[in-house]
């Protein structure tokens, strides 16, 4: 059997360039989504610049957790790039940014819109001087819309966007909105940044044409919800089958029967093999008409065993299951070494980790590249990369 490549050590950047290691990227982001975005970029190599207001740059660099008098969540989303401070108004550096922009393959911001035109820096004003240049713009609502204008943040989209009050509908407690603190709409408008700029990158080979790419949070958030979007068209839309978490004597355990034999290992993991031809579970239609029912059997079986003993007998009869886990348990989890998740880096507060991309190249030219940038030390070096001597 042929062995798989060791993808546990994070590569030598100098030795393994990235795919997308000749690409420009002039990066007017803050916050989550757009910075999220390009450090997809970096991690394939791309010579990311990060272009910050001064005097204090990115909001994110103060932005906890902060340990040592750096902001671990700024490395997270800023690893590999490069830092200029750049105040847009001015016009010497006005000047610097156009230059800059002239030479970009890629121009990506997420500020509201209506801001970069303002600024000199629009789409139609960069195409004129640069038009191979794919530009991507990130907002809540759309470039236009008449919702175009209004402040718009991941936990706002979550609410206006339906996806709050479809996931209340799946709790037993229904009296309230869950709180939030984690951000699916920047991370998705991340990730479908990354694949349109891609895209348009793809077009512009074949074209030599770039493109404005308009991307908007709400619209992300209308895509994951699969289920829910189309249930919302249809008169009388059957209940939704929902994964609750099983109790046990000392935790939670996740279980997701979805397959039929995984449902009939599922009985056999109860010792109850009868119930695979009970008429109320026979099938996946009826299992889906009686899963409350369902679920409260595999609550009752849960109720008197242990976390670790409803994973052993289930995984021991093939059936989906896990643990439910905290950050800090998942950090200590030998899986993050075996599958090289981890990014070793280290600041004033010592060492810690960032973390990967979820896939991997055979030839390891995929991984975080390096420490965030620190504010604006980068502007001699990327004008001579980007500029040399003829600006």
């Amino acid at each position: 059997m042929e062995r798989s490549p060791d993808m546990t050590a994070t590569p030598d950047p100098a030795t393994t360039p990235g795919p997308l290691g000749t690409l420009r990227i002039l990066d007017f982001t803050t916050m989550m989504s757009g910075p999220m975005a390009t450090r997809l970029f970096a991690d394939l190599g791309a010579d990311v610049v990060k272009i910050e207001r001064p005097p204090r740059g990115d909001h994110n660099r103060g932005r906890t957790p902060v340990y040592g008098d750096s902001s671990r969540f700024f490395t997270q989303l800023n690893a590999g790039k490069r830092s200029v401070a750049l105040n847009l108004s001015d016009p010497a550096d006005a000047e610097l940014g156009h230059a800059l922009a002239r030479r970009a393959d890629v121009v990506i911001e997420n500020n509201r819109p209506g801001v970069m035109a303002r600024l000199g820096f629009g789409y139609e004003t960069i195409r004129q001087a640069n038009p191979g240049v794919v530009y991507c713009s990130i907002s809540g609502y759309g470039q236009d819309t008449s919702a175009a204008g209004r402040a718009a943040y991941a936990p706002n989209i979550h609410a206006s966007c339906g996806y709050d009050l479809a996931n209340l509908g799946y709790q037993d407690d229904q009296t309230r909105p869950a709180n939030t603190a984690i951000f699916l709409a920047d991370a998705l408008a991340a990730i479908y940044a990354c694949t349109a700029i891609q895209a348009a990158l793809l077009a512009r080979h074949r074209t030599g044409e770039g493109q404005f790419i308009d991307l908007a949070l709400f619209d992300v958030m209308l895509g994951m919800m699969t289920f829910e979007m189309q249930a919302a068209q249809i008169p009388e839309a059957p209940p939704r089958s929902v994964y609750v978490p099983l109790t046990a004597t000392d935790g939670f355990v996740s279980v997701a029967p979805v397959s039929q034999d995984m449902f009939l290992g599922l009985t056999r993991a109860l010792g109850r093999p009868e119930l695979g031809d009970d008429e109320r579970f026979r099938t996946a239609p009826l299992r889906e008409r009686h899963w409350n029912e369902l679920m409260d059997i595999l609550r009752a079986w849960a109720a008197t065993r242990t976390s670790a003993e409803c994973l052993q007998t289930l995984l021991a009869h093939g059936v989906a299951a896990a643990p439910f886990r905290t950050p800090k348990e998942v950090m200590a989890d030998p899986y993050l070494a075996e599958r090289g998740v981890l990014s070793p880096q280290t600041d004033a507060g010592g060492d810690y980790y960032i973390f990967n991309p979820p896939y991997t190249f055979a030839d390891g030219s995929v991984h975080a590249r390096g420490p965030a940038p620190v504010y604006g030390a980068d502007r001699d070096g990327v004008r001579a990369d980007w500029l040399g001597a003829d600006e």
